[in-house]
């Protein structure tokens, strides 16, 4: 036993340097495989790689955080602009050590105007899409910009209609052939996952791209901003009307209502919706049943802080019904009554005093109609992607679309992605919708996220490989209440919601049904 042990001791360190040897080894060639790439070039695109780096992983804890991966950043198509500014299609790809043979693009925000880091983290739960050994591309979408809404770039044709819908298509062909030289091997599936803007360009991808991705995630598209900002400014103006003037004789939109008005809203509108899921927790899962009438807080006698004055009454019913014409034509959709329109962190509840991405002003009055014919211009209809729903190739070739939107989105009415996805049914019908697409509503969240009690960390990510690649359709997507460690729910696919059981834990998601 003791000669054995003496024959071990000798050949241990024998072969954990051997081991060290092979890692240096692979190290060192994944390094020179990655260098490689600074001599990518395609016959029919003006690629140039600026940079082809090896990464190691991060330190344990580190958030972000990344696996080892060779990032590679370039740039499509450089040129001068007619205003003398260089232009061109900004990328950044991450092609992990451990890749799993799945691609995955990670959609913009705002104007874009930055390459963002290629981690593909949007509605990936607790683990971005690097991690889990996707190769992720992300772009500027054509130009650089200061902050997330510089517009300056609007002056150039060809930087508008890259950000509009050229980008993500160019960007998709040059990242799939890096990952193909790579690796040696083409991806097997490609996936797109964005927000906002992102969403947007995710349903661009959808209509306009239809063979270039398997699977699609669109979060809170901005799929017709022109309206939408639209929407906000009547929220704004309806509040400016009864709002206090500041010192430079300006309404101050956010003291229209006072703090305590918007606790009595939001306590009248849980009152009033919170048990449709038979569940009274502070989150409302049914708000296409939420019919709250901010007219059953009218004052009946002199103004108190638990009734509203007449004009309140007014300005909240103007701002949730959305614009619409003086005939009663509705311009843009109303919002839904939920937690997160009152919420004043953050970004702000579209109660609060709307915050609108454009540099518009805004007062007390305003010509619903001369907007609407401004708004539906064929300029701003461009880059639109709330007309088009013929999917017939996307669909086709076994496309799975999901969608989902924070019911107290403040900048993007989720009633307009509802609208979106029931149209889609409609013009699709030979086909069962539920059969490639999904829509989850989410209680409670704001624009792309955030809100004080809501589910606000949940995977779609997986949920749409399983779909694509399974068969697996999401019947329920489990979330969990960011200000509530432990306690889960699940999101449901429109029109059904989330119905408490009547038995279990009413904290553990799986004592839910979903209920249409």
């Amino acid at each position: 036993m003791q000669e054995l042990l003496r024959r071990e001791a000798r050949i241990i360190p024998l072969v954990v340097g051997a081991m060290a040897l092979t890692a240096c080894a692979s190290a060192s060639g994944a390094a020179q495989l990655c260098a490689k790439l600074k001599n990518f070039s395609m016959p029919d695109q003006r690629v140039v790689i600026h940079q082809a780096q090896d990464v190691p992983a991060s330190a344990p804890g580190a958030t972000p955080s990344v696996p080892a991966h060779c990032r590679v950043d370039g740039v499509i198509d450089e040129r001068t602009g007619r205003d003398g500014k260089p232009y061109g299609i900004g990328f950044a790809v991450a092609l992990p050590a451990h890749w799993n043979g799945r691609f995955l693009f990670q959609g913009g925000g705002g104007l874009n105007g930055r390459v963002l880091p290629p981690l593909g983290a949007t509605f990936s739960g607790d683990r971005s899409g690097l991690e889990r050994g996707f190769a992720v591309a992300s772009t500027d979408s054509g130009h650089q910009g200061t902050g997330g809404f510089d517009s300056a770039f609007l002056r150039d044709q060809e930087a508008t209609l890259n950000f509009l819908y050229q980008a993500v298509p160019t960007v998709t062909v040059v990242a799939k052939q890096i990952i193909a030289q790579h690796y040696g091997k083409p991806n097997d599936r490609a996936y797109f996952v964005g927000c906002s803007t992102g969403g947007r360009e995710a349903m661009i991808m959808s209509q306009r791209f239809p063979t270039y991705f398997d699977g699609i995630v669109a979060g809170a598209p901005a799929m017709r901003t022109s309206l939408s900002n639209l929407g906000l400014r009547h929220a704004a103006v309806a509040l400016n009307a009864i709002a206090p003037q500041g010192a430079d004789g300006k309404p101050v939109t956010r003291a229209a209502l006072s703090d305590a008005d918007r606790r009595l809203i939001s306590d009248n509108v849980l009152e009033a919706c919170d048990a449709l899921d038979g569940n009274r927790d502070g989150l409302i899962f049914a708000p296409q049943h939420c019919h709250f009438d901010p007219g059953t807080l009218a004052c009946k006698g002199g103004a108190t802080e638990r009734c509203l004055t007449s004009d309140k009454v007014n300005a909240v019913r103007t701002v949730m019904q959305g614009p619409r014409t003086k005939s009663g034509q509705q311009v843009y959709p109303g919002y839904y009554y939920d937690t997160g329109i009152t919420v004043s962190q953050g970004l702000a509840g579209v109660l609060v005093g709307p915050s609108i991405p454009e540099s518009k002003p805004v007062g007390t009055t305003m010509d619903v109609e001369a907007a609407w014919a401004e708004a539906m211009s064929a300029r701003a209809m461009v880059g639109d992607s709330n007309s088009w729903t013929n999917l017939s190739t996307f669909r086709g070739r076994g496309g799975k679309l999901v969608f989902t939107h924070g019911v107290s989105d403040p900048w993007f009415s989720a009633q307009d992605t509802v609208q979106y996805y029931e149209r889609l049914g409609t013009d699709n019908d030979e086909v069962p919708l539920e059969q490639w697409s999904r829509l989850f509503l989410v209680p409670g969240m704001g624009h792309c996220g955030g809100g004080e009690r809501t589910l606000g960390r949940f995977d779609l990510l997986d949920t749409i490989v399983e779909w694509v690649e399974h068969g697996r359709a999401p019947d329920r997507v489990i979330a969990n209440v960011t200000s509530a460690p432990g306690e889960s729910r699940p999101l449901c696919p429109y029109p059904t919601y989330a119905q408490y059981s009547g038995s279990g834990d009413t904290r553990d998601a799986a004592n839910y049904i979903c209920k249409r």
